[in-house]
């Protein structure tokens, strides 16, 4: 038996192990639209993850990964869609902080934060966009001013996913007074749990509240808590904008595997497989997912942080994400435009009784504008990568 072919086996006899009782129940649930559900039983699988070293599969061993390799990494991520385990807690510090730390993180830094995410006991959340610096994030105000050996911090962020129960927030301050745009910012590490810092939740249509405005008011963070140099954050922002946008999407593709296969189960239920339509947006949906499996794991095969070519990634995952939600609801017909009780995954006492097809449809709106918009990726892949003239402003 071949290496990758052990782990293979290793990786799924852990899953088919593991993926029992109430975890076995969540199968399919806590993806987009729809991360409310079973939370606390998708912590305690996190914290399970990490006590079996798979949090952090592909970090370098010294700084508490496996060291894994792009193949085995896929595997992982093939194996553990198909398992059909529930969805992660913790997209934000796992795939987007760590390796941000790893980069540009001092050891200190490394030493502290790192452990808490591989062992699943500590949830991150991304405090970027504010009410006037969404896609245009140069646009930040919320400042942090030095206090002895703190900063102190004040202003809004908004469209904080999962602050609500997040022990930490990597936050973009302006910490030079009078600087404008990219100059002046730093990339701060900031703890949640603090009387200075407010989180109040946006409903949504799918009735979850993953989103949150979250208010600093003098809130408080050490002055060693900056990463990277003070007043560089924009260049650390965008590094770790550039995994987002490509390389962790691999463990995104995870539930995105999970959400095609339910759509092609949904269409053999509804006897639609024999529509020829349907099959070629079906077709499109699985030639799109296996094209983002392969450039995932070009951007893998690469040293060094994501260049702006990440846009690609970004651009094609938010459009394709979107048409599937759109395809989902499509099979459905009449019946997917309509609230109804009769489903199976429709608690009886939801305010919001929603299938998890209509969640996802309405999720899937955001993809094309969170992590950068569809015309702010055009730009970058215009300006940075085929030299085009920058747009008139």
């Amino acid at each position: 038996m071949s290496d990758l072919a052990a782990f293979r086996s290793e990786v799924r006899a852990w899953l088919d192990a593991h993926v029992i009782g109430d975890y076995a129940s969540l199968r399919g649930r806590g993806g987009p639209g729809d991360e409310e559900v079973g939370f606390d039983i998708r912590v305690a699988w996190e914290r399970e993850l990490g006590q079996a070293g798979w949090i952090g599969l592909g970090w370098p061993t010294e700084h508490g990964g496996r060291g894994a390799s792009v193949d085995e990494q896929i595997i992982w991520a093939e194996e553990y869609a198909r398992a059909d385990a529930p969805a992660r807690v913790n997209h934000m510090g796992e795939n987007l902080l760590a390796p941000t730390l790893i980069e540009w993180g001092t050891p200190e830094q490394c030493e502290r934060f790192l452990p808490g995410i591989a062992d699943g006991t500590e949830r991150w959340c991304q405090g970027y966009s504010e009410p006037d610096a969404g896609s245009d994030l140069a646009n930040v105000k919320t400042r942090a001013e030095r206090d002895g050996n703190e900063w102190v911090i004040n202003g809004q962020k908004v469209w904080t996913s999962l602050a609500h129960v997040s022990h930490w927030a990597f936050v973009i301050a302006r910490t030079e007074p009078g600087s404008q745009r990219h100059a002046g910012l730093s990339f701060l590490l900031v703890p949640m749990d603090q009387p200075g810092i407010e989180v109040r939740p946006i409903v949504q249509p799918t009735g979850g509240g993953e989103f949150n405005e979250t208010f600093f008011a003098d809130a408080r963070t050490e002055h060693s808590m900056v990463v990277g140099e003070v007043g560089e954050g924009w260049k650390v922002a965008m590094g770790l904008l550039a995994f987002e946008r490509g390389i962790s999407t691999l463990a995104q593709q995870v539930g995105f595997t999970r959400e095609l296969d339910s759509a092609i189960n949904q269409a053999s239920r509804n006897g639609q497989l024999d529509d020829p339509v349907v099959r070629q947006r079906l077709a499109g949906a699985a030639t799109g997912l296996q094209l983002m499996k392969l450039n995932g794991q070009r951007s893998m095969s690469a040293s060094g942080v994501p260049g702006p070519e990440a846009s690609i990634s970004k651009l094609f995952w938010g459009r394709w994400h979107r048409d599937l939600g759109e395809l989902m609801v499509d099979l459905d017909g009449a019946a997917g435009v309509t609230t109804r009780g009769d489903d199976p995954t429709i608690e009886a006492d939801d305010p919001y009784p929603l299938t998890l097809e209509q969640k996802l449809f309405l999720f899937t709106r955001s993809d094309t504008i969170y992590g950068g918009s569809d015309e702010i990726q055009r730009n970058v892949l215009g300006e940075r990568v085929l030299g085009l003239p920058r747009e008139p402003r």
